[in-house]
């Protein structure tokens, strides 16, 4: 029998793993049982009492005295156990958990449904989710707690995809799903877009005939919500028996994030005739719907009127304000939150730290990113890689590697969104040897899950940027499924070795599979037709972009047609498509224009593109360079002469060629 539970709760290979840490005092034959019941039953709520006041290590000395004084049965036991692995879940003690956990099994307590959950949850406060899997998974438990201990531990560790794989394996195995498992797995699916999986929870919840508490309908209203289904979430709202500020700040940052502000202020206003407090998250709520839809400005303006109103203004407020000054490049502004940030105390919290490590990185202030970043004391993977992040925005390639091997050297495993950031930065700089060196490691570590899709296009465009494309080829045809993405980085590197004809083909493939291109693939293309020369394919792919895609062109779709045409000297085309945008040009269109000019002897365009390009004011040393170079190669010695003037007063001393 005991055999039986042995293998019901851990995997054959890692039992010797446990039991080697049972003490030596517990190895010691047990004594005979003692006739003394008052003193058993004291020792046993001295055990209890010890241990729900934090003093473990006097609770474990009582229960060694237990065991070899007195050897109660082993019915008696799993109530201490437990109370010590409560203790010990608490104290986050590793040692003494360990411990336990070896005893319960050689007492034959593994399979106990008490103990089990105990051991959930000592394993999962601990951050050790692989541990806290397999005791749920192989001790057959029919009891939801333990697998709701589980489900919750992947949500607070942001691990939303694993929750929801637990949540189906929860199914799977026969358990009784209640309401905590709900609440949950609905969060999970909010948090990843998972609309499918949040319906098959909701028609779980319908199909069992769950009577539904408020949690259960807010963890469904706010999953709706956040996925963009506003009609179900207004279905589920109006019909709930009763709401609390919960359910309506969901409706609105619902509605605010998909742009209905009238529908989000008419909520508040029903808020207040109802009597619901309208609290600093219902204006959160407003305030993630505008970033989330990019209006930054109305972001800070609103943050302005709470500073002014009686709304106190919390943490989230503040990190939704830094958010912005990311995206703005407000370097001045998140500055003085994060001054607001440390008079409130705030600024101890690793979320706030992040959103600050994030701010300043993607400010260029790299500095103060990294102070922040070793002022940390309990560092988690989502603050290094803020850090790494924020290195690798500034191309600073040496330190965003030093980062990332002090995150290995800490014995912290990277995850996939560490390796994304690590070869997107590599793929930028051509950095081919520290490339293959990630793919090596990626290989070696076989990251799984909802991340490998996306390291899958990261080596793609890794191998593309560095002219690898036949390993990028190899990747390509060893992906499980193809996405946009995927399809854009193969066009991309095609286009750069200048095998246009082949990216053409792709481009059709891509459309024949049915995946939709997007600005960034159209872009790929008519870059890829201006390396190869193919004028005319470049110009259908153009001309049908908003008919046949839907792709209004952007800055960058023009400013690979006055490529195309430059490149192979059809310069008056170039010039009259830069006057047909319907925004002005910028001053890497002129100045690639400018240089075709001089490449192909056109001084009357080239003069017309260099007087639009000075009156710009280029900050950029080359666009000058490039001119003088022009003047100079037709012989245009008054012009010359001028931007030699605009040149010393700039500090260019480079002579032009």
């Amino acid at each position: 029998m005991q055999s039986r539970s042995l293998n019901a709760i851990v995997a054959p290979h890692k039992l010797h793993q446990i039991l080697k840490h049972i003490p030596q005092s517990w190895r010691r034959p047990l004594a005979l049982a003692s006739e003394d019941q008052p003193l058993l039953h004291s020792l046993l709520n001295t055990i209890k009492v010890l241990s729900s006041n934090g003093h473990l290590a006097q609770a474990f000395t009582t229960f060694s005295f237990l065991l070899h004084r007195h050897s109660p049965p082993t019915s008696l036991l799993h109530h201490p156990i437990s109370s010590l692995l409560a203790c010990s879940t608490t104290l986050r003690a590793l040692s003494q958990g360990l411990q336990l956990h070896a005893r319960t099994i050689t007492l034959g307590l593994a399979g106990n449904p008490f103990l089990v959950s105990r051991l959930t949850s000592f394993y999962a406060a601990l951050g050790l989710l692989g541990d806290a899997l397999l005791i749920v998974i192989l001790s057959n438990t029919k009891r939801a707690f333990a697998w709701n201990v589980l489900i919750s531990a992947y949500c607070r560790r942001r691990l939303w995809r694993e929750a929801t794989i637990a949540y189906a394996e929860m199914v799977q195995s026969g358990v009784e799903v209640d309401k905590y498992t709900y609440s949950s797995v609905l969060a999970a699916c909010g948090e990843i877009l998972d609309l499918n999986v949040g319906r098959l929870v909701h028609k779980g919840i319908v199909t069992c005939g769950l009577e539904l508490d408020l949690f259960v309908h807010n963890a469904l209203v706010a999953m709706y919500a956040k996925c963009g289904e506003l009609v179900s979430a207004h279905h589920v709202f109006d019909r709930m028996p009763e709401r609390d500020v919960v359910s309506w700040n969901s409706m609105i940052y619902g509605n605010a994030s998909r742009g209905m502000w009238a529908e989000a202020f008419e909520l508040v206003e029903r808020m207040c005739i109802e009597n619901v407090e309208v609290n600093s998250v219902t204006w959160n709520a407003i305030l993630g719907g505008n970033l989330q839809m990019g209006n930054y400005v109305e972001v800070l303006k609103l943050i302005s009127q709470m500073r002014r109103g009686v709304v106190v203004i919390d943490f989230v407020t503040l990190v939704i304000g830094l958010n912005v000054c990311s995206r703005i490049g407000a370097l001045q502004l998140g500055r003085e939150i994060h001054a607001m940030l440390v008079r409130m105390g705030y600024d101890v919290f690793e979320i706030v730290r992040n959103a600050l490590i994030t701010m300043y990185s993607r400010c260029h202030d790299t500095l103060h990113a990294y102070v922040l970043f070793k002022m940390a004391v309990d560092r988690s993977l989502v603050c290094w890689n803020a850090m790494v992040a924020g290195f690798a925005l500034s191309d600073q390639v040496k330190e965003a590697c030093l980062v990332f091997q002090d995150l290995i050297a800490c014995g912290m495993q990277p995850n996939y969104v560490t390796m994304v950031i690590m070869l997107s930065l590599h793929a930028h700089v051509a950095d081919l040897q520290h490339g293959r060196e990630l793919h090596c490691y990626i290989m070696k570590h076989g990251f799984e899950g909802e991340g490998r899709h996306l390291l899958s296009n990261s080596l793609l465009d890794m191998y593309s940027k560095s002219g690898r494309i036949s390993d990028a080829c190899n990747v390509f045809d060893m992906m499980e499924y193809h996405d946009e993405v995927s399809y854009t980085c193969l066009i991309a590197g095609f286009g750069m070795q200048g095998d246009g004809v082949i990216s053409l083909k792709l481009f059709s493939r891509m459309i024949e599979c049915g995946i939709q291109p997007d600005h960034i693939t159209m872009v790929a293309v008519l870059s890829a037709c201006g390396h190869s020369g193919l004028v005319t394919q470049g110009q259908m792919i153009f001309n049908k972009m908003v008919g046949l895609y839907g792709i209004v062109p952007r800055a960058e779709h023009y400013s690979c047609m006055v490529d195309l045409f430059a490149r192979v000297g059809l310069l008056r085309k170039a010039e009259e498509i830069m006057i047909r945008m319907p925004f002005p040009p910028n001053t890497a269109m002129l100045a690639r224009l400018v240089g075709a000019c001089q490449a192909h002897g056109n001084i009357e365009i080239g003069k017309r593109a260099a007087d639009k390009l000075l009156e710009m004011k280029p900050q950029n040393p080359r666009h000058y360079i490039l001119i003088a170079n022009m003047y100079a190669f037709a012989n245009c010695q008054v012009e010359l002469d001028h931007v030699r003037t605009l040149m010393r007063e700039m500090g260019i001393w480079k002579a032009p060629s």
